[in-house]
Formats: structure tokens, sequence, C-alpha cells
């Protein structure tokens, strides 16, 4: 008696587990749930087998193939130096950029830059990750509180859009500075051949005035940009140029040869990455620029095979380059102007000599001048600006090159 129903409750308690799991249509399929429940965990079983064998069988095939001893480790993430795993909500932030494809990658290039890169990639083990909602860290308690207040500009309500002003100028001659240079304060530069300075914006506006007086001032870029925080804008006026590259030499095929066009472009290129701090005072901003122009193409003569008995040339062009750039990063208040210059480079775009002085070799050559770069925070933009009914260009987000 006492055999019988504790068996009988035996088989209770295990219907009413696979009732709670997939509840039987009747009675009599109870026995069919109970054995889908037991193929299940025999084909759970047999996965972790199988999963493990391919495992092993990927392992020695590497081993075999490169030499490298490959194995599944612990299965537990190393943890010595301290390293905790947090995962920090950016959903307020990705939510609202909706120019770019990928906006997390914004925190992730500025948690780089703060960290510095080889960070991530040597001892302690750290792990950087982000998804349009969650950016997933795992490292040092020292680490979380850098990567805690990047994240914090990001989100904050004060750095949501800011308006910027660029203004790429070219001047003939430095000799500007004799008068201005007691007006602005020096910042200091890590390029060398750089110099950059902070003035009022009353004061800026004072220079640019005198600067647009003189008849070597240029001026090649002034957009007004509208930048979500920390993306990164390009601006860019490039112009291609096809020349005769080489000469390719064929085969049983007339004439038996043909030219190589190449093609390449001049201009300059510009890349703007700011970043506000959380009270929008102060801005961080990563700047770097480019600037290729063709000096000149020497051309060379090349021999080429002819109909007749005599040899045939043809001419090839070697382009002469010349160029600058900059890639450097400037902390400023944003109630200040800053100024870059890059020294007398060569010019973002060429000048057209005139008529009577174009063979002239000293008067036709490339122009240089003293290249500067004028940066202005004009504030944070309302959503009805943000909407596209200002005059304020909007950005797009890019991500070459970004460290």
């Amino acid at each position: 008696m006492n055999a019988r129903w504790n068996c009988a409750f035996v088989l209770v308690l295990t219907n009413t587990s696979v009732l709670a799991a997939a509840p039987p249509s009747s009675e009599g399929a109870t026995s069919g749930v109970i054995q889908v429940v037991a193929n299940a965990e025999v084909s759970r079983g047999d996965a972790e087998e199988t999963d493990v064998a391919l495992t092993a069988a990927m392992e020695t095939d590497l081993s075999a193939e490169f030499g490298a001893h490959v194995s599944r480790g612990t299965g537990v993430l190393p943890n010595r130096h301290g390293q905790i795993w947090r995962e920090y909500d950016i959903r307020a932030y990705t939510s609202r950029v909706t120019d770019s494809e990928k906006p997390e990658q914004a925190i992730v290039d500025w948690v780089l830059r703060e960290t510095g890169t080889e960070l991530w990639f040597s001892e302690p083990l750290g792990i950087l990750s982000a998804s349009r909602e969650t950016l997933r860290v795992y490292h040092t308690l020292e680490i979380h509180q850098t990567v805690a207040g990047v994240v914090d500009r990001f989100l904050s309500p004060q750095t949501e859009s800011h308006a910027f002003g660029l203004r790429l100028v070219t001047v003939g001659s430095p000799n500007w500075r004799s008068w201005a240079l007691r007006m602005m304060t020096p910042v200091t530069v890590q390029t060398p051949g750089t110099e950059a300075w902070l003035l009022s914006k009353e004061e800026a506006a004072v220079l640019l005035g005198e600067l647009r007086r003189r008849n070597d001032y240029r001026e090649h870029s002034s957009p007004d940009l509208l930048i979500h925080n920390g993306q990164q804008e390009v601006i860019e006026q490039r112009r291609p140029q096809q020349y005769v590259r080489s000469v390719i030499y064929l085969q049983n095929t007339w004439p038996g040869y043909e030219l190589d066009v190449s093609q390449l472009f001049e201009g300059f290129s510009l890349q703007f990455t700011p970043l506000m701090s959380r009270d929008g005072r102060t801005v961080d901003a990563v700047i770097k620029a480019q600037v290729e122009q063709i000096e000149k193409m020497q051309e060379v003569p090349v021999d080429v095979p002819a109909t007749a008995t005599q040899n045939q040339r043809v001419q090839i062009q070697i382009p002469r380059i010349s160029g600058w750039h900059l890639h450097e990063r400037f902390r400023w208040p944003a109630n200040k102007v800053l100024i870059i210059s890059r020294g007398v480079v060569s010019t973002p775009a060429p000048v057209k000599s005139k008529p009577f002085f174009r063979n002239n070799p000293i008067i036709s050559r490339r122009s240089l001048g003293d290249a500067l770069l004028f940066l202005e925070c004009k504030g944070p933009i309302d959503s009805q600006m943000a909407n596209g009914s200002s005059g304020v260009r909007i950005g797009a987000a890019r991500f070459e090159g970004r460290y």
C-alpha cells in the first residue's frame, strides 16, 4: 500500500513539471509530452557533445595550419586586475542623431581618444563594444570613471547640437602678425610649424575685417555647420585632373601599346569633430586637414613601337605634388575663437596667372600663403533650427581616419 502511494506521488510530480512546460491536450497525451521533453534533453546533450567535438576539431586544424597553440581557455573572463563589467544606456543620445547610420561609433571614438587605443589591446584585458542602445565596457574601475565621464558629455541635454563656424583662408604674407599678435593669446600646439591663438569674438571679427582688406587674402571655405555633439563633419573641395601615367606594351596587337591614363585629385579636405563639455562651456575638437596640389606635370618621352622602321615616341607625365597636413586636438572656451596657422604653405587652390606672365616660370609657379583656420562655436541649436528651418548646414558623420 505504501509503495503504491509512493509511486503515484512521484508520477504526479513528474506530470506537474511537464504540464508547466507544455500542457497536454488530453490525458492520453501525457506520456507523449514526457517523451518529447526527454528527447529534447537528449538532443541538447547531443548538441553540446557535437559543439565540443567541432571546437576541438577547429582547434586542431588551426594549430596544424598556423602552428599556434589554440585552446578554448577557461571560459571565464580574467579579472585579476579588478576588471568589472558595466553596460551604459546611450539611447538618449543615439535616438536624437538621425543623420548618422552608426551614431554610437562617435562615443567609442571619443573613449579611445581619452583612454588611448593601446589600452584595450594589452594587459589588463579590456572589452569595448557598442550597439545603438548600449555601450558595453569591461575594464578596471579607473577606466570606467573615464568612460562614464565621456558618456555623460554625450548624454547631457546642454550639449545636444551646436552650430560652428569654420573659415579656411590664406594670406600671401605672414606680416599680418606684426600688428595682430598683441591681441591674441597663444595656444600650445604639437605639430611642428603650426601656431594657434585665442581671441574674443569681437577681436576675431576685427582681425578678419583687416585681413579682407588685403589683396593677397583668399577665402576657401566658410560654412556654418550644425553638428551633433561628438560627431564628425567633413568638408572637401577637390578637383580631378587626368594625366598619362605610363605606357602599356602589347604584343600581337596594333599599334603595340596603349596609354595608361590615371587621375589625381587636388584640393583640400577638412575633418572637424567637436565634443562639448557637460556644461557646454568648453569645446574639445579633433581637427584633421590635408591639402594636396599639383605643382607641375613633368613630361618624359618614351619609345613605343612604330609602324615604320623608325622609332616613335609618346609623352608620359610624372606629377610633382606639394601639400601639407594637420592632425591636432584642441580645447578652448566656447565663448572664444580659435585661430590656427599652418605657416606659409601651398594654398588649397592654385592662383591663375595673368596671360602675360603665364609662361614665366617664376611668376606662374605654385602659389604659397599663410593658411589660417578660424573656428567659432556659435552656441546650441534649438529643435526648429535642427529640422532645417535655418540657414545652418547639417553635417553628415564620417569615420575615416578617426584616430
